[in-house]
C-alpha cells in the first residue's frame, strides 16, 4: 500500500494530465516539463500504485481500467488543494504556467484571440491557451471529459453541472461579394434590405460543423412563410466568407465578423429581408473549475475583451 508520507503529491499532476491527454508529450506541453520528466513520473506512479495505469496504442497512451476509477478523484482534489492553497485574491498571474483548453468557432480565433494573446504577452506571459475546435453536438460532453475548460457557444440549456457568464449579443448580417451580378441587377446597394423573393432565390452558404442544411436564418424566414436555398455548407465562418467572396451565393453571418473581414475578401453587407433574433454567447465551464483561480483570471480577462462587440447596430451604410 502507498504511504502518503513518501508519496510526492506532484505525481497527481502528472496523472492529472496523462488522463486528460493521453500522451506523455501533450501532456509535458499542460505541465510545462519535458517528456522525459514526464515518463519518468509515470513511472514512479506505476511503482508507487502497483498499477501498469497506461499502456501505448499507437502514437497515444491507453488508461488502464484503474487508471480511469481515478480520473474524477484525482482532479478533485487538484481542485480542492489549489483552492486552498492560492485563492482568487493570492492569484498572480505573471507567476501562471497553467494549459487552458478554449473551445468555440473560428469566429473567437479572429474576434478574440489576436486581442488575447497581445494581453497574455504582458498580463500571463506563462500562460498558454489552446482553442480547439467547436464539436456543436457534444461541447458539454468534452467539458465532463475534461477535454474543454472553457466553450464559447449561443446559449443553450444546461446540466446543473455547469456554470455559464453571458458575453455578448450578436446580430446577423447578409454577405456578399462586392459586384455580386443578381443584387447589381436588382439595384440593391450595400447596406440596404434585399428584397425577400430575391433573398430566397439566390444560393446561401450556410455555417454548420456538423452539415446541417437549416439554422436560426431558416427559422426566422418560417416566420414569415418563406424557405431559402441553401446550397453549401461550411465548418468554420472562414470557408462561409471565402465561398461567398469567389461567388454569386450569399451568407448570414454574425455582423462583428462580417465588418471585420469585408474589406479583407472583398465582400459588400446588406440587411436581410425577415427579422433575425440577435444570438446571445455565453461562456460555460464545469463546474470544477468555478473556484480556480487561474480559470476565474482567464474568465474574466475574456469576458472583457469580448464585451466592446456587445448587440452592435446594423448601420450599413457606407461612410
Amino acid at each position: 500500500m502507498t504511504n502518503l508520507r513518501t508519496f510526492d503529491l506532484n505525481l497527481l499532476r502528472v496523472l492529472d494530465a496523462l488522463l486528460q491527454d493521453h500522451s506523455t508529450v501533450r501532456a509535458a506541453d499542460r505541465l510545462g516539463m519535458s517528456q522525459p520528466a514526464v515518463s519518468a513520473a509515470l513511472q514512479r506512479l506505476r511503482d508507487a500504485l502497483g498499477d501498469e495505469l497506461f499502456f501505448r496504442k499507437g502514437q497515444g497512451l491507453v488508461a488502464t481500467q484503474y487508471a480511469l476509477s481515478l480520473e474524477i478523484p484525482v482532479r478533485d482534489t487538484l481542485d480542492r488543494i489549489g483552492a486552498l492553497l492560492s485563492g482568487p485574491d493570492a492569484f498572480d498571474p505573471k507567476a501562471c504556467s497553467d494549459g487552458i483548453r478554449l473551445s468555440g468557432s473560428d469566429f473567437f480565433a479572429e474576434m478574440l484571440m489576436p486581442k488575447l494573446a497581445e494581453h497574455l504577452q504582458t498580463e500571463a506571459p506563462g500562460m498558454r491557451v489552446h482553442l480547439v475546435d467547436l464539436v456543436a453536438d457534444s461541447y458539454v460532453d468534452t467539458l465532463d471529459r475534461h477535454e474543454v475548460d472553457i466553450a464559447l457557444i449561443p446559449e443553450i440549456a444546461l446540466p446543473d453541472w455547469v456554470d455559464s457568464r453571458k458575453v455578448f449579443r450578436s446580430a446577423f448580417v447578409v454577405v456578399a461579394r462586392r459586384g455580386n451580378s443578381r443584387l447589381a441587377r436588382a439595384g440593391v446597394d450595400p447596406g440596404e434590405v434585399i428584397p425577400i423573393d430575391l433573398y430566397c432565390d439566390l444560393g446561401h452558404v450556410l455555417f454548420s460543423p456538423e452539415g446541417n442544411a437549416r439554422a436560426l436564418g431558416d427559422t426566422a424566414l418560417e416566420r414569415v412563410g418563406r424557405s431559402r436555398r441553401v446550397v453549401m455548407t461550411m465548418p468554420v465562418f472562414s470557408g462561409v466568407y471565402r465561398a461567398v467572396s469567389g461567388s454569386d451565393l450569399i451568407a448570414l453571418m454574425p455582423v462583428q465578423l462580417a465588418r471585420e473581414v469585408a474589406p479583407l475578401v472583398g465582400l459588400e453587407l446588406f440587411q436581410p429581408p425577415m427579422p433575425v433574433p440577435a444570438a446571445q454567447l455565453c461562456m460555460i465551464w464545469h463546474r470544477r473549475n468555478s473556484a480556480n483561480p487561474a480559470h476565474i483570471w482567464l474568465r474574466d480577462q475574456i469576458a472583457d475583451l469580448l464585451a466592446p462587440l456587445d448587440a452592435p447596430g446594423l448601420d450599413l451604410g457606407r461612410d
